[in-house]
């Protein structure tokens, strides 16, 4: 038998680390309505802002009936996306968020363990509100310049780091 040639090996290497980087992804893409208005505080130099979503979902049964179901979400942001949801993520609001999935894991007093599922937004959309008797609103008002999304996405990028253990590059 012959053996395997050095290319060979790297790139079974390389096969390796690709299923390794498929198995761990975390991504979610979800549309719904806030549910109550944010809550913002301080988490040292961050800004976090926290507010739940409901998403609706129907389906149709057999014999033709539709059933609607409902689902509640967290959605927690951070840094500079946490300041704009403080303020658009309204009530009623409809929402389009880009993030990741967080599991918080804890006991309680008495040993029970207990879990929580939270989103971890990366990127936010706002549907836009009309106000009564008036047109939509521009939607040039409240969409961010390309500048303003770069550094939205490099502070969650920098949080997520943080929120690893990883050193952040300033």
């Amino acid at each position: 038998m012959r053996a395997p040639q050095p290319e060979t090996k790297k790139m079974n290497a390389a096969h390796a680390a690709e299923e390794i980087d498929m198995n761990s992804l975390n991504q979610i893409i979800i549309e719904g309505n806030v549910v109550r208005q944010p809550e913002q505080r301080n988490g040292g130099s961050l800004s976090i802002c926290t507010f739940p979503i409901a998403v609706n979902r129907t389906t149709k049964s057999q014999d033709g009936k539709l059933n609607e179901e409902v689902s509640f979400f967290d959605v927690d942001t951070f840094g500079n996306i946490a300041d704009f949801s403080s303020k658009y993520a309204t009530k009623g609001r409809g929402v389009r968020i880009v993030g990741r999935l967080k599991q918080n894991r804890w006991k309680d007093d008495e040993g029970k363990s207990h879990s929580k599922v939270k989103i971890i937004a990366e990127h936010i959309d706002y549907k836009p509100v009309p106000k009564k008797n008036q047109q939509p609103q521009n939607a040039a008002e409240e969409t961010m310049s390309k500048q303003q999304k770069m550094a939205l996405l490099q502070e969650a990028a920098d949080a997520v780091a943080c929120e690893q253990g990883e050193d952040v590059v300033f």
